[in-house]
């Protein structure tokens, strides 16, 4: 399970779309609840990569611990990268961010079947100087 994270960690910190793909179950799940995304499928998986890669184009993952049963796989570490682009509604600040990360793993078929990806958006957004609520807005349609 780890070496499966860890691989799958490893082309993401590329940016392999590609390479990343090649770790997960045809019916994978990819959860983003700072976000509120959810793909399902290799297609949508693809698709929400590609999008985060176009927003975040210098994504590294490290991951520092982890802890597991026959099931599940948790692991812990630390994200960096930068916001781009306009696609949360902000003008981000152009500086690298750093924050924990806490992953989720489920398994099938020897491959990753569903990823639950939580790191705290207003620590994101703090360090990326904009507004968590306007993030928020433009994420969620909440009002302000």
């Amino acid at each position: 399970m780890l070496e499966l994270a860890q691989g799958l960690a490893a082309a993401k910190s590329r940016q392999d779309v590609a390479s990343a793909l090649a770790f997960l179950d045809r019916d994978m799940v990819l959860e983003g609840p700072a976000f509120g995304t959810r793909a399902k499928g290799l297609a949508e998986n693809e698709a929400a990569l590609a999008r985060f890669f176009k927003s975040f184009p210098d994504y590294n993952v490290v991951l520092s611990g982890h802890a597991n049963d026959a099931e599940t796989l948790v692991c812990w570490g630390q994200a960096r990268m930068t916001m781009t682009g306009d696609r949360f509604g902000v003008t981000p600040n152009g500086k690298r961010a750093e924050l924990p990360v806490f992953i989720r793993f489920t398994f099938r078929n020897d491959l990753i079947a569903s990823e639950y990806f939580f790191f705290d958006l207003s620590a994101l957004c703090a360090q990326s100087g904009v507004s968590t609520d306007q993030v928020r807005q433009k994420l969620f349609g909440e009002v302000l």
